[in-house]
């Protein structure tokens, strides 16, 4: 079902209507917080309001659940929103999915169906989120790689790789191979900067592109993965998609937090050094670059850097868009000028 109009929303969240809880929720950037209409908290600035159609959009998008207004009338939602509340506070410990079972007064099947139900991810998958977002949280604070992976709650060097592996990278092999044997659900939607498909794996997204009609993007996208089976995305076989589709639209045409979803990159050992780097850097930070050969100690390597953000094939979810000439020019951009012009409004406003 379709969200009521911007208009409609914002009169509903200034009356605290509960006719529409359950039809839209809305997110606060200042605090990174998701309401439903009615909730009683003091109001938001217009400008800081984001309008998400789901629970799982909103979570995608980075904002937690809020305590005050229960995010729905559903008590099986309640009970999943204080699963996922307890799952942050104890991120860096261990969980099991009996454990969590248990604090729901549910069975560990059941728990593992309606949590992937309500927010597009099982508990495993939400918990990994949140010890990477701390761990990439850890280093961008300067904290050395050893001790940001043990205050994330890894455990093991070994392990945060073998999580940075699921998240965002993939054996060349397989890379060469043009992706023979895998299946890869794509979506469509239309944005603020045009039409975006958004193709993933098991692993995660693999595939964001801008173009002027659906057949020429997924020519690329075959292109990309000559051998692999393409699928449209039915919300039934793959909600995980049509979920981070939204978020992603979020971030672009509203200005919500960029969504930090599992990616598979697929690169050179050079151009996933240069990526990775990228998924580093703040949604406000704009560097050249020089300078990001600089941070990957390749400081001659310039134009093999730039030749990298180009080849980019996972667009915005890898922000090759705040990397400028030394001069401050846009340079080049695989979508267009415009487009990169665009969102670097959006990450400007995020640095404000």
């Amino acid at each position: 079902m379709p969200m009521p109009s911007e208009q409609n929303m914002r009169e509903a969240i200034a009356l605290r209507d509960k006719s529409f809880d359950g039809e839209f929720y809305y997110g606060v950037i200042t605090t990174g917080v998701f309401c439903q209409p009615s909730c009683s908290s003091r109001p938001a600035k217009p400008e800081n309001l984001r309008f998400f159609p789901s629970i799982a959009t909103a979570v995608m998008a980075g904002f937690r659940p809020c305590k005050r207004c229960q995010t729905t009338g559903i008590p099986q939602v309640n009970r999943l929103v204080e699963v996922a509340r307890h799952i942050e506070v104890h991120a860096g410990e261990r969980l099991t999915l009996v454990s969590l079972a248990k604090f729901a007064e549910l069975s560990p099947s059941r728990l593992q169906r309606i949590f992937k139900e309500a927010f597009g991810v099982s508990p495993k998958v939400y918990q990994d989120a949140l010890r990477m977002r701390h761990f990439k949280q850890s280093l961008k604070a300067g904290d050395g790689v050893t001790e940001a992976i043990f205050s994330s709650g890894f455990g093991s060097i070994s392990r945060v790789y073998g999580q940075a592996t699921r998240n965002i990278g993939m054996s060349p092999k397989v890379y060469r191979a043009g992706g023979a044997g895998e299946i890869i659900a794509y979506a469509c939607r239309n944005t603020a900067l045009g039409l975006m498909a958004m193709a993933a794996t098991n692993k995660g997204v693999c595939f964001v592109q801008f173009g002027d009609d659906e057949v020429s993007l997924i020519t690329k996208l075959k292109e990309e993965f000559p051998k692999a089976i393409l699928k449209v995305s039915p919300a039934l076989e793959a909600p995980e998609l049509d979920a981070w589709v939204e978020a992603l639209d979020q971030h672009i045409s509203k200005g919500a937090p960029r969504p930090d979803l599992p990616l598979d990159m697929r690169g050179t050992v050079f151009q996933m050094k240069v990526w990775q780097f990228l998924l580093t850097i703040g949604e406000g930070h704009i560097l050249s670059y020089s300078e990001l050969a600089a941070h990957i100690d390749k400081p001659k390597a310039v134009r093999a850097v730039a030749s990298a953000c180009a080849k980019n094939r996972i667009g915005v979810l890898i922000p090759c868009h705040q990397v400028l000439r030394g001069d401050g020019s846009l340079g080049g951009y695989r979508w267009g000028l415009e487009r990169k012009r665009a969102l670097l409004d959006v990450t400007r406003k995020h640095r404000a």
